[in-house]
């Protein structure tokens, strides 16, 4: 709680609060509208930039609703009842933890020292609400990736450390909730956990909810090069997990996520994106896409991440096909790693339609 009240009060860092460095993997420009090459995302129905919402990768007016509504009156109350009416297995409850608590974050970075002042109120009238306390640790870690000095730093240790404190109150909250678990996979990156602590905080997360995609891309992060695994350990993570996914279950997605996390900042191959191993896992991710649940809520995590391959790899068509479910909401990789989301995401959008005309297509061939 220490850390909660100091963040509230004095708007910890705000100052150095900033945008991420864009992760540019080639030269994409954006040309201005109204030029000969602009691509009108009215002709299709798509959503202007300036309307695009960062906040979540697909609708949830319920959690719009509550937000909004938290936001203007300041009460945690009617968060409270939203998370305590939300099945604590599914992968809802956990996007609509990080909802609230970025909500907090964004409402303290525009105004240090009193912005998300209901998220304290919360956990002072009802410290054993265990919604309260997971929107609060994963408050805690967004605070720890986005306003302290970066890994390695002071502030950045001592945040996710009381974050972890918090972790461990809300499991004693709600023991049967994988929520608490999924956000100390953040907190054991950031801190190093070793593999032993890794895999006995994964098994955890294993036992309650076997099948979590929002989990399996928490956990993928710590495999991968740039933090403490490799591309083969995260290669192995993924196919081990896609292998045995169950009918319907996007995790058959996740290899696809595995390349994603370690493409090359320069990429010097022709042809990369049109390799096999690209090809294969957008292959997997298309498939599990077409056999999900149109109501899965993962699923348009794997659509905004198939439109970046697609449009790399120069599928036009397919691209489109994938816009045309997702458009509208932006708050997903790859878009959210950068500064703007809704320009990057702008950017792919204007070259799927510019490809998809150059080779024929026009509103009246995109299916509905």
């Amino acid at each position: 709680m220490e850390i909660l009240w100091f963040l509230i009060a004095m708007g910890m860092l705000a100052a150095v609060i900033g945008p991420y460095v864009m992760r540019r993997r080639a030269g994409l420009r954006q040309v201005a509208p109204g030029t000969p090459d602009a691509a009108d995302p009215a002709n299709y129905g798509f959503v202007r930039q300036e309307l695009l919402d960062i906040r979540v990768p697909g609708p949830d007016q319920d959690l719009m609703d509550v937000l909004e509504l938290v936001q203007r009156t300041q009460d945690w109350r009617a968060a409270s009842q939203l998370l305590a009416g939300t099945d604590k297995d599914g992968e809802v409850r956990w996007q609509r933890v990080q909802a609230f608590a970025g909500a907090a974050a964004f409402e303290l970075a525009q105004q240090p020292g009193v912005g998300g002042r209901w998220l304290q109120t919360w956990r002072s009238e009802a410290p054993k609400d265990a919604g309260g306390a997971q929107v609060h640790a994963e408050f805690l870690v967004q605070q720890a990736w986005r306003a302290s000095g970066g890994v390695g730093a002071d502030d950045h240790r001592i945040i996710l450390e009381e974050a972890r404190t918090v972790c461990r109150e809300a499991t004693l909250l709600a023991p049967g909730d994988p929520v608490p678990y999924i956000i100390e996979l953040a907190v054991a990156r950031g801190l190093g956990y070793s593999r032993e602590e890794f895999e006995a905080l994964w098994a955890k997360i294993a036992d309650r909810a076997p099948a979590h995609m929002g989990a399996h891309l928490a956990a993928l992060h710590y495999w991968c090069e740039k933090w403490h695994g490799s591309r083969e350990l995260s290669d192995a993570f993924t196919h081990a997990a896609a292998a045995r996914a169950p009918h319907g279950s996007l995790l058959a997605a996740l290899p696809l996520f595995a390349v994603y996390e370690h493409l090359p900042e320069v990429n010097l191959v022709q042809g990369f994106y049109q390799s096999a191993v690209v090809t294969r896992a957008v292959e997997g991710a298309l498939f599990a896409v077409h056999a999900a649940r149109p109501d899965d809520p993962m699923l348009a995590h794997v659509r905004h991440l198939l439109v970046f391959f697609l449009v790399r790899s120069e599928r036009w068509a397919e691209a489109m096909d994938q816009l045309r479910h997702v458009d509208g909401y932006v708050g997903a990789q790859p878009w959210s790693h950068g500064g703007d989301p809704a320009a990057e995401y702008a950017v792919y959008r204007a070259l799927a339609v510019a490809g998809y005309e150059a080779n024929g297509g026009n509103p009246a061939t995109l299916p509905r």
